[in-house]
């Protein structure tokens, strides 16, 4: 039991080494290429947990072959359009000018369901608001509406608001991010005549967020049942 356990904590480490090399990703942006070897990668570590007769290196060999292996590829696609295209395919226009390409959702296998649920998931519930929607070569869909069904933005409500960065992270559950202070060019002086002045203490904030020393947010822990 002991060995299983001990074997369970390096192929963790080791699994986890290989994914970061991978790139950070999410399930659902995975190339195909990717998702081939993040599987591959599960069943190793699977059979090398499960069967204490096979060697650790067994296991970790074939990890890091696998993920060299991927880290080529992603270094030629980069290289290659063609290789790009070979290893994860070309997006597909499924919707132009308003109109859906039957034969191209057919070569995607992309039912009609699919079509409606990809929509629905970016607020749009008819097909009549769309103008251009492509398949991207991760599954996921991205829609164009037609102007006369998008939000208006500021630029055509004639309005000319500044651009500023997003708030940014002070206080998380009690901790100060020293990064964020440093990046809105703020110090610890500030930060405590702040939270003081707002009748609180740093360990006190469940969420501190600014964009400059004048707009910020503060969130007190709510007190424990």
């Amino acid at each position: 039991m002991l060995i299983v356990f001990i074997r369970s904590i390096i192929l963790y480490f080791v699994i986890t080494a290989a994914i970061r090399l991978m790139g950070k990703r999410q399930i659902g942006d995975l190339q195909p290429s990717e998702l081939v070897i993040t599987m591959l990668l599960s069943n190793i570590a699977t059979l090398t947990v499960e069967d204490i007769s096979i060697p650790m290196i067994m296991g970790i060999v074939p990890v890091f072959t696998l993920v060299s292996i991927d880290v080529i590829v992603s270094y030629l696609s980069l290289r290659s359009r063609r290789i790009r295209r070979t290893v994860s395919g070309s997006s597909k226009l499924i919707i132009s000018n308003g109109k859906i390409d039957q034969k191209a959702m057919r070569e995607l296998r992309f039912t009609t369901d699919d079509l409606m649920a990809a929509l629905r998931a970016q607020q749009i519930f008819d097909l009549a608001d769309v103008q251009f929607a492509v398949a991207e070569t991760t599954g996921t869909i991205s829609v164009c509406p037609k102007k006369t069904a998008a939000p208006p933005t500021a630029k055509d409500l004639g309005l000319a608001p500044a651009d500023t960065d997003p708030p940014v992270m002070l206080i998380s559950d009690g901790e100060v991010s020293t990064a964020a202070l440093n990046f809105l060019g703020l110090d610890m002086e500030w930060l405590n005549k702040v939270v003081k002045a707002d009748g609180a203490s740093i360990p006190e904030i469940f969420i501190m967020t600014a964009e400059n020393p004048t707009k910020y947010t503060i969130i007190k822990k709510e007190p424990r049942k």
